[in-house]
This record gives structure tokens, C-alpha cells and sequence, in this order.
């Protein structure tokens, strides 16, 4: 079987949000969770993604497959008219249930959606496919499920500045990763028509940390975490303010592909 992978605020008037009392999701390094600083730059470089394609999901009726902590199908909910999540795990699927009630949640395998066919606008799937052992499965039962001319819009580290020279993934989690040309192959041979091929970069404020710590943030902070090292204070200052806004989307046309951290592709069904 293939399994995908809090903030406290001041309420006011006595109303609380599920929101607000909903316990945390674990970190166990399968997925990505909110309100962690440690975890912030990976979040950001997660949520990206939401924030960038949110605009195609507007007014339509949207299944995020693999929706994990429920953080991405909830900013979908602020404007798709109907937002289904789906996971295989029974503690993902019980704390979406619990935190963001506007996500119908199901559980189910992503090799065999529960979804009557032709049945939703776009399929969200950001950062989950890397972690299927049946991808092409996987890409095929998206075509099914949605609507002729339909988006599949997805996510996924790009294997070559991931896993830089290797064919396994550093990333015991992940199963398969993927460069430009095999995401695009995958997707067209499901019977998509691949119509944008992004990639998310350092902006210049990333850029500067790259610098600053020897060349890569990102491997800054992996060395501290491998050796159970504690993270300098600027470290963790610099981590903890990351945004969406210090990262770069840019299409082929316009960057080497190759050298994105992830790609991010909208596919079409005919």
C-alpha cells in the first residue's frame, strides 16, 4: 500500500477555534508541520507552493491527495468552493478532522482514489509523490478523477540538487525522486498535457544566508541536525525568519531548470 505523507492565538468572546486546542501532528521528518521554528525554512519552502497556485483553485471543487497536517487544504478552503483532503494515515485524517473542519477529510490509498470519476476541478499534490512506491499509478488515478480540463498541480524536490548525484534519495522517506524531464515524462505518459514547469529558488535574502553559513543554509542546519548539535542562536534566528517571500518561483523559460530546489507543475487534463 502506498501512504502519503499550532499555533496558540488569543481568542476573544469566549469562541474557540478548532484551530486552537487541536494537538499537534508530530515531527517525525515524513512531513513538514506549522508553528515549528526549527522547521520554518522547510516550511516555507513547502508553503510556497499553496500560496503561489492558490488563485487556480478558486471557486472550483479541489482534492488535495496526501494532505498531511491539513495546513495547505485549509488555505485552499479560503477560496475553492469545496475542499476534499485525502491521507493514508489514520493520525493525519483524525487531526485535519479536528483543526480545519472547512476540509472534507477521507482516508484512502493514493493508488486507488476514492473519488468518483471526473469528479473534482484540480488535484493538489505537494510534496507527497516522492514518497509513493507507485507514482505512475498514482499520476493516473489524478486523470481519472478530474474533469476534462482539469489541473493536477504539483510539487516535488528535484532529484538532482536533492540527492545531488545519487539515484537513492538521501531522504529515507522518499522512494523515488525526480528531475524536470522525468516529472514531465511521468505526468505525459498518465495522458497529461504538461503546461507550466516551475522551480523554486533562493531569493537574495536566502542567498545572503548561503553565504553567510559556508555556502548553504540548508546544509546548516542538516549537519547540526545529523550530529544532534545545538544550533547557534543566529542559526536559529535566521531559520525562524524565513518567508515564502525569500523564495523565487520561476519558470523554465526563465531559469535553469536543473538547478531549482523543487519543481512545481501544472498538468492539464485534456
Amino acid at each position: 500500500m502506498i501512504q502519503a505523507t499550532a499555533n496558540v492565538g488569543r481568542v476573544s468572546d469566549a469562541v474557540v477555534s478548532p484551530e486552537d486546542h487541536a494537538d499537534p501532528l508530530p515531527l517525525t521528518g515524513e512531513r513538514t508541520v506549522p508553528g515549528i521554528a526549527e522547521e520554518n525554512y522547510w516550511f516555507r519552502r513547502h508553503e510556497i507552493a499553496y500560496a503561489r497556485l492558490l488563485p487556480r483553485c478558486a471557486g472550483k471543487t479541489v482534492l488535495e491527495a496526501g494532505s498531511g497536517e491539513g495546513y495547505g487544504a485549509n488555505m485552499i478552503a479560503d477560496v475553492a468552493a469545496r475542499v476534499i483532503g485525502l491521507d493514508y494515515d489514520d493520525s493525519a485524517v483524525a487531526h485535519v478532522r479536528a483543526k480545519y473542519p472547512r476540509v472534507e477529510m477521507i482516508q484512502g490509498n493514493l493508488a486507488a482514489l476514492p473519488l468518483e470519476d471526473a469528479s473534482v476541478d484540480v488535484v493538489v499534490n505537494f510534496q507527497v509523490i516522492e514518497h509513493l512506491w507507485d507514482q505512475a499509478q498514482f499520476v493516473r488515478e489524478c486523470l481519472r478523477v478530474l474533469r476534462p480540463g482539469g489541473e493536477l498541480l504539483i510539487s516535488t524536490p528535484n532529484r538532482i540538487t536533492f540527492s545531488p548525484g545519487r539515484d537513492t534519495p538521501l531522504n529515507p522517506f522518499h522512494t523515488r525522486e525526480l528531475h524536470a524531464a522525468e516529472l514531465t515524462e511521468l505526468l505525459v505518459e498518465a495522458g497529461f498535457r504538461v503546461d507550466v514547469m516551475n522551480g523554486v529558488f533562493h531569493g537574495a535574502t536566502l542567498a545572503a544566508l548561503d553565504e553567510k553559513w559556508g555556502g548553504s543554509i540548508i546544509d546548516a542546519q542538516i549537519e547540526r541536525a545529523l550530529a544532534g548539535q545545538p544550533w547557534p542562536a543566529d542559526l536559529a534566528a535566521d531559520v525562524a525568519a524565513v518567508s515564502i517571500d525569500d523564495f523565487d518561483l520561476l519558470a523554465d523559460s526563465e531559469s535553469d531548470i536543473d538547478a531549482s530546489l523543487d519543481l512545481v507543475a501544472i498538468a492539464v487534463k485534456p
